[in-house]
């Protein structure tokens, strides 16, 4: 599930089977690539003219046309929500030299080695836990010096996962 927020507002968005579930109402989707740039945009029996205006990825913040009125929507990811469930905000994961399990769960994939520099928002590894995978990204540049765990290893909350340099 993805959370969009607009102003005081808030959507929950989730794609099951092919379907586009808004607040659990089913609706179908269309975007078509307009000739003069951005798309039509058809939800359920609704038709816009929308065009991505701008783009943040670190802060997870688009900023959208729809018939020539800007909207700026914040977006949070799955392992967002969890964070946030479990009490972890971004700016706190960026001022730790490693990544720490917030729950237990196993490794089901490790995604980078010893030596590796990745950029942020690069995928690190993923943790299955509560029956769903999590993939967890660099918060910031970092170094990887160290990998505490193999994958297949079952991990406890606040394990460290992997060290930074």
């Amino acid at each position: 599930m993805y959370k969009a927020s607009i102003k005081e507002n808030t959507y929950q968005i989730e794609f099951k089977q092919g379907q586009l579930l808004l607040n659990d109402a089913a609706l179908s989707l269309e975007l078509r690539p307009l000739d003069e740039g951005g798309y039509e945009a058809r939800i359920g029996e609704k038709t816009w003219i929308a065009d991505l205006v701008k783009a943040d990825l670190e802060q997870k913040i688009v900023v959208l046309r729809i018939q020539n009125k800007k909207y700026t929507v914040s977006l949070k990811e799955p392992v967002d929500l969890l964070l946030e469930k479990l009490g972890i905000t971004i700016r706190q994961a960026k001022k730790v030299n490693n990544l720490k399990a917030p729950m237990p769960g196993l490794v089901t994939k490790l995604l980078v080695a010893v030596g590796d520099v990745v950029r942020q928002g690069e995928p690190l590894l993923i943790l299955e836990a509560m029956k769903m995978e999590n993939v967890f990204k660099a918060a910031s540049d970092v170094t990887v010096s160290a990998i505490r765990v193999t994958e297949r290893q079952a991990v406890e909350k606040g394990e460290e996962l992997i060290a930074f340099e």
